[in-house]
């Protein structure tokens, strides 16, 4: 199996900003907490609270990472959340554009090793491109569209037909 890469790109032209929040974080460890929750408050109060939980856990990843790998004393992590019509999107931007995240297989001792993975698994997508600046922004982002009941993974089982 190949080691797991991140997509480069994001979809083009997702349409205008219907809603937008932006926060600069010290990068202390107590600001991880503070994104999550207001990720989670704000994804609820835009009407995806399907999603709150998901936007939350990857600003969790995100942040934790700028904070371990990509931070500097003095300099900020700035985090945007925004929504079109079509996606929502969380970006983590710190100041060490220098240190690009590289998933990695982790293995059953690790510890540590396993966050951009499931950032990989709970989005629609993730990437990483140039901060306004200096630095790096790491966005994740979800699809808001409707999803066809054929193209979810369990339309092909038995289990999945029973409810079309």
């Amino acid at each position: 199996m190949p080691d797991p890469q991140p997509p480069t790109t994001p979809n083009a032209n997702p349409g205008p900003v219907l809603h937008e929040d932006r926060l600069d974080y010290t990068p202390v460890p107590r600001s991880v907490a503070i994104a999550r929750n207001r990720t989670a408050r704000l994804i609820r109060e835009w009407g995806y609270p399907n999603l709150a939980g998901d936007a939350a856990l990857v600003t969790t990843e995100l942040m934790t990472n700028a904070l371990l790998h990509g931070s500097l004393r003095d300099r900020l992590i700035v985090v945007r959340l925004a929504t079109t019509a079509t996606a929502l999107r969380v970006e983590v931007s710190d100041p060490r554009g220098e240190r690009q995240p590289c998933p990695r297989r982790a293995t059953d001792e690790d510890q540590f090793g396993r966050g951009l993975l499931l950032v990989g698994v709970l989005t629609d997508g993730w990437g990483v491109g140039p901060r306004v600046g200096a630095g790096k922004t790491v966005w994740a982002r979800w699809s808001l569209g409707l999803t066809l009941c054929n193209s979810h993974p369990l339309a092909d089982t038995r289990e999945g037909q029973e409810w079309r």
